[in-house]
């Protein structure tokens, strides 16, 4: 085996980044690589870069090149990007960011020590030529199972029966994913072009690592995807997360299950049924609004409006009063009328949620936004989000007004500040909960306890919690 070397995982962007690169750590450390969380420490440093939206493309370049300065000051010797803004872009990303000793994508993961050992050699590698990853598996989502062995060379890391993933920090919480890619065409969103179509991880495998987890002291997972609700779509049965979600809540040591990103126009009753009332899966529901006019729906190639989707959260919160709801929103999508902005300050005033995202719209390449007409000024666009995000602050303030004298059960994740997570709280980007015991300056949980409470207070949109 080659001599230890060393390499420091920088990641940035979502969850399913996070899983990404606890997988290359998994690899890299069977092959003899040191991991350390310090870059200047590292021979090589491997960015995992984010490339969704404008400001997280700039926050990966900027990652990128603070790299970059630790080893023109002599303590790295390599900079290396992967991630989807590493596959989107490839050649593109190489020409413009020299400062990067290497752009990787997605195909080369399977091999990444070779890879990157022969970085730290010297070689220069060509960066990748971007393509549509949709093409590379079949069109019919039923026979996608029968091109796995393909797939797990050449798409999907981490999908064979045996899985490779190493924990990169010691939260009692960890995101597990269950599928890659899409087969949505959202018209603001390139996913699928470098994520390619949608494809299920088999349920065996979804236990195997969930245990695993388990044994490596997580107690909550957050199963994770770019769609979870077309979880089992490839498999010819959609209600497989119905029968997986009941499995998962045997595991010994797991205490939560949560799920993230579910398509409003896909969420069917047993699904609704399944995650109220099995065993351990909270009441958190992730829905994927990101606007509620109709008619502009319907130019984000998206299904419903304000009273379809003021119907399903009443059906939520029929089966839980108490349930955790949270969306995206975008404003200023090319051709946003005032009547369509009304409608969505409307809803969003009337759909009492308990997390709010507002993003701005922003042009994607290789997206159908982008050659849409009637584009919104962008002072106007500036001026709509800051409305909404103020609204939404007072409207999410209020919801958590709501929740004083209710009882929750908070995972502590911040052993200083005696901070944690409820049930209707995602890991993140949502609000928190902080417990407090009246008398005492300091609570003395450890992180990973789990603690019954009630509701005594809220600091804007968090909680303050009493112990029972």
């Amino acid at each position: 085996m080659s001599k230890p070397t060393t390499v420091a995982l920088v990641t940035l962007g979502c969850a399913r980044n996070d899983v990404d690169s606890e997988e290359l750590a998994g690899r890299l450390a069977a092959d003899g690589w040191t991991l350390v969380d310090d870059p200047a420490s590292a021979d090589i440093a491997v960015v995992n870069t984010c490339g969704f939206i404008e400001s997280a493309k700039k926050d990966s370049v900027d990652a990128l090149l603070e790299a970059h300065s630790l080893k023109a000051d002599g303590s790295v010797r390599a900079v290396v990007a992967v991630g989807c803004m590493a596959e989107r872009y490839g050649n593109e990303l190489a020409e413009a960011l020299p400062e990067a000793d290497a752009i990787l994508g997605f195909d080369d993961y399977a091999d990444i020590s070779q890879r990157l050992r022969k970085i730290l050699d010297g070689e220069k590698r060509e960066a990748h030529t971007p393509k549509d990853r949709r093409t590379i598996i079949p069109i019919s989502p039923t026979a996608r199972q029968d091109s796995r062995q393909l797939l797990d060379a050449k798409v999907h890391m981490g999908q064979g029966s045996t899985f490779s993933r190493k924990r990169l920090g010691n939260s009692p919480m960890a995101p597990l994913k269950i599928a890659s890619g899409c087969d949505r065409r959202c018209t603001f969103c390139a996913i699928p072009l470098f994520r390619g179509a949608f494809v299920s991880r088999r349920p065996t495998e979804i236990i195997e690592e969930a245990q695993w987890l388990s044994d490596n002291g997580v107690s909550e997972i957050f199963l994770v995807s770019e769609n979870t609700t077309s979880y089992g779509k490839d498999f010819g049965d959609l209600r497989v997360m119905e029968s997986l979600l009941p499995e998962l809540s045997k595991i010994k040591g797991i205490e939560r299950i949560r799920l993230s990103y579910l398509q409003p126009a896909e969420i069917r009753p047993t699904l609704l049924q399944a995650m109220t009332s099995t065993e351990k899966v909270v009441p958190y529901f992730d829905i994927s609004f990101q606007h509620s006019s109709g008619t502009l729906l319907r130019r984000m190639r998206r299904f419903g409006d304000s009273e379809k989707f003021l119907h399903l959260l009443s059906q939520v919160r029929a089966l839980n009063p108490d349930a955790g709801i949270r969306s995206n929103f975008i404003v200023g999508f090319p051709g946003e009328t005032q009547e369509e902005y009304n409608d969505l300050v409307e809803f969003i005033a009337a759909a009492r949620l308990d997390a709010i995202g507002v993003f701005p719209y922003s042009d994607e390449d290789n997206t159908e936004a982008l050659k849409l007409e009637n584009k919104v000024d962008e002072d106007l666009i500036t001026e709509r989000k800051n409305k909404l995000t103020s609204l939404a602050e007072e409207l999410v303030n209020q919801r958590a007004l709501e929740r004083v004298g209710q009882r929750v059960r908070v995972l502590i994740e911040d052993a200083e500040t005696q901070e944690g997570r409820a049930e209707h709280q995602g890991p993140e980007v949502d609000s928190t909960t902080f417990i407090t015991v009246p008398g005492r300056p300091f609570a003395g949980y450890k992180v990973g306890d789990y603690v019954d409470a009630v509701v005594i207070d809220v600091a804007g949109a968090d909680l303050v919690a009493q112990p029972l």
